[in-house]
């Protein structure tokens, strides 16, 4: 595995926000997944690495591509959908999706859960970008996300910026991500999310502290989100 950079010291913790979105069943479904390997894999469970590793091989990649990683990915029947033909549903490529990008983002890290709830992708985002010295960067990455006209372009630009949200230990809630991506694939969806995303970026409050504080945790007390659950 790939060692990663140390936490920033200087990565402020997002303040209470009331704007907070809230997950629906399918994104507690998502994390309930999620949160079952993330347990596993930071207590070294042998079923939780091997599963991330064929996740993160599987990044990319459409559903089911590598059938093996059916296991983790299978969306419950309650939340599939109608299928057309034989393509994924919306819900089946938003599961993949979520926890492909989820094994990458905690790839190499113990010490910390990189799956919490209430850290929406644009909060996400405004809390990596408050470090002066990749503000610019990080807002292109952001931009280029916003301006993806495909969702294979989506997942890629995502995958980007996962890997920076990995490298300074900067959280994201899966469950929410993954209702973010069926919408994403409805009609009409595209402007709606990036809307979505947009305003979280931008009413994520300043922090309430120093943000050169060496004590800010920068996964600490997220906004609050549903614990919806399923199974």
């Amino acid at each position: 595995m790939t060692a990663t950079a140390p936490a920033d010291s200087d990565t402020p913790t997002p303040a209470p926000n009331r704007y907070a979105r809230r997950r629906g069943p399918f994104g507690g479904h998502v994390a309930t997944r999620v949160t079952m390997l993330q347990e596993g894999y930071r207590a070294e469970a042998s079923f939780a690495v091997a599963a991330l590793a064929r996740l993160r091989v599987a990044a990319g990649k459409e559903p089911a591509e590598d059938f093996t990683t059916l296991e983790q990915t299978r969306v419950k029947e309650e939340y599939l959908g109608d299928r057309v033909g034989d393509d994924p549903t919306h819900t089946e490529r938003a599961m993949h999706t979520a926890l492909t990008l989820y094994a990458v983002h905690q790839q190499s890290i113990r010490e910390s859960s990189m799956h919490q709830d209430g850290y929406g992708l644009g909060v996400a985002v405004s809390v990596l970008a408050r470090n002066p010295d990749r503000a610019d960067a990080v807002r292109r990455r952001f931009a280029a996300l916003g301006t993806a006209t495909s969702y294979t372009a989506v997942t890629t630009h995502l995958r980007s910026l996962v890997r920076l949200l990995r490298d300074h230990r900067i959280a994201l809630d899966y469950g929410m991500l993954a209702e973010d991506l069926v919408k994403l694939q409805e009609p009409g969806g595209p402007a709606k999310v990036r809307a979505l995303w947009g305003r979280d970026f931008y009413r994520q409050p300043e922090p309430v502290g120093d943000p050169g504080d060496d004590t800010t945790d920068p996964k600490s007390d997220p906004a609050p989100a549903s614990a919806t659950s399923e199974e």
